[in-house]
């Protein structure tokens, strides 16, 4: 009976010269590689993050400091103790929910437009080939370097023509959409398989159709972008409001604010907790769509 010879061992020398190591399980030397419980990159990174903290730590804290202590000089690093004067003048004034209430609004309705018109420019400029679409596209992305001081006197003029001075449509109807949000929906779409389309131009579906059911769903990562980024770009809009509204019933939250600060005596303290409420839906926004935010940017540079 012949018996066939066994295969030698990967870590046995096969020849007499040979002096090969043993070779090392893959498994121990992943283990190896990450034996460090953060990467090399945190080194950098987390002092930076501290030093972009600062002010918001020292704006909360500033929040529950009395005035003296605010204006004292040298600066207090830390509150003697927790004064909440600030929050309870905040919260006292009677037109400050009204004001709060205001900017959600002009945010809110900005941000759904945008999700709507930009996603129907954006999925047009992506997928639909017409006359004087590249042409387009250039002139759209052309006004995102036009500043808003070039604009402001025709968007007044345009609005008081509308009759909606010192309302809040004047604030809704300049950014009911951006360049941006076009511009970033597109680049999104781009980075999408055309098959998944074609498949459902397939089974009889329309243009508008095959946006809502199959894109759109698949885009989740670009539209939490262009909500965050309008929301923060609309409660945080100081100038435009200032220059369209007249009487504080109609203020915003920002414009609000700054009522706080007098000729002759400015209440820091008040000052101080008004910004720490006003930071509060932005940071918890940005907190929520962190993930997204990255993701779409990411995906959205793959393809011109």
């Amino acid at each position: 009976m012949s018996v066939s010879p066994t295969a030698a061992p990967a870590d046995v020398p096969r020849g007499p010269g040979s002096h090969a190591a043993p070779a090392v399980p893959a498994a121990r030397r992943v283990r190896r590689r990450s034996r460090a419980p953060f990467s090399a990159w945190h080194l950098l990174l987390a002092p930076l993050g501290l030093l972009f903290a600062l002010p918001l730590v020292w704006l909360l804290l500033s929040s529950v400091m009395s005035d003296a202590e605010i204006n004292r000089f040298p600066p207090a690093l830390w509150p003697s103790g927790i004064d909440l004067s600030g929050y309870r003048y905040v919260l006292g004034n009677a037109m400050f929910p009204r004001w709060f209430a205001n900017s959600l609004v002009v945010s809110g309705v900005a941000v759904v437009s945008n999700l709507v018109f930009g996603s129907l420019g954006g999925y047009a400029f992506a997928r639909m080939r017409f006359a004087g679409s590249r042409l387009m596209l250039g002139l759209m992305l052309a006004t995102m370097v036009v500043p808003f001081q070039l604009t402001m006197i025709p968007t007044f003029l345009v609005m008081k023509r509308l009759g909606l001075i010192d309302t809040l449509g004047a604030l809704i109807v300049p950014s009911l959409v951006t360049p941006f949000a076009v511009f970033l929906l597109r680049q999104f779409f781009l980075s999408l398989p055309r098959e998944l389309e074609e498949a459902a131009w397939i089974d009889g579906c329309s243009r508008l159709r095959v946006l809502v059911t199959v894109v759109l769903p698949l885009s989740r990562p670009a539209l939490s972008t262009v909500a965050v980024l309008t929301f923060l770009t609309n409660w945080n809009d100081l100038t435009w409001p200032l220059i369209a509204i007249n009487h504080d019933t109609q203020y915003t939250l920002q414009l609000g604010l700054t009522t706080f600060q007098g000729l002759h005596h400015t209440k820091w303290s008040a000052v101080m907790a008004g910004n720490v409420i006003t930071v509060l839906p932005v940071l918890a926004a940005f907190l929520l769509a962190q993930r997204s935010f990255i993701q779409s940017i990411t995906s959205s540079g793959l393809k011109g």
